[in-house]
């Protein structure tokens, strides 16, 4: 059943928070993907999230700056680096929707490890970088992913956007049991984005089969502050 689009403000308050963050240089790229072929990959409790009878599968790269634990200050050095990370969209038997992640590359080890640690994130450490200049975004993920964007003018999101983008939660495993982490953040202001050069198949190498073309939906975001992480709670 098509569940229509998420609320494009957060459901949650999500206060007080386990993590606090900026996020910078957002680039989403999306490829559309048979629901059936998506559950296989999903956590037990949640099901594919559907607009219009199909799911997405997203690679999202990111500059992540001024991670705060709690109420705390911002980590001085360990808090900000670059991510990319492959996911899917999925909605728990309470109707929550959100994202599940299949990977997640960083470049600082103590953020993976704390990551893994905590909430069984699947961050690997790798040579990850987010470099925008001027109208390009440079994404580099270890020697599996490069992604060249070119950033255009802003967009108002349609349909497509807001489902992608419009995501208040994640899907993970902890001490073998599914739970649902609560996210809130200002809405995101889009701008288009042409991809100039995508060099290896990130999709794969998350374990997705192989997409068949390029990507549908290629958008860029200068980000969003106050970007809240909250506690887990069961599905």
């Amino acid at each position: 059943m098509d569940p229509g689009l998420p609320p494009p403000t957060p459901p949650d308050d999500v206060r007080p928070a386990l993590l606090r963050q900026t996020w910078r240089d957002v680039a989403f790229l999306h490829w559309p993907l048979d629901p059936a072929v998506a559950a296989g990959l999903l956590p037990p409790g949640t099901r594919p999230d559907v607009l219009a009878d199909v799911t997405y599968a997203g690679v999202v790269a990111l500059r992540i700056t001024r991670t705060a634990l709690g109420a705390g200050p911002a980590l001085p050095w360990a808090g900000s680096f670059a991510e990319v990370n492959v996911r899917l969209y999925a909605v728990d038997r309470r109707g929550r929707r959100g994202v599940v992640f299949l990977r997640m590359d960083a470049e600082r080890l103590l953020p993976v490890l704390a990551a893994r640690a905590v909430t069984r994130l699947p961050y690997v450490r790798s040579h990850t970088r987010v470099q925008r200049d001027d109208d390009l975004c440079v994404v580099v993920a270890g020697r599996h992913l490069r992604i060249v964007l070119r950033v255009g003018a802003p967009l108002p999101a349609g349909p497509l956007e807001h489902f992608v983008t419009d995501r208040w939660g994640l899907h993970t495993r902890v001490a073998g049991r599914t739970v649902h982490l609560p996210v809130a953040h200002p809405p995101w202001p889009l701008q288009t984005a042409e991809l100039v050069d995508l060099a290896g198949d990130p999709l794969a190498a998350a374990g997705i089969p192989a997409a068949p073309g390029p990507p549908v939906s290629v958008l860029f975001s200068p980000g969003v502050d106050d970007v809240r992480l909250g506690l887990p709670s069961r599905t």
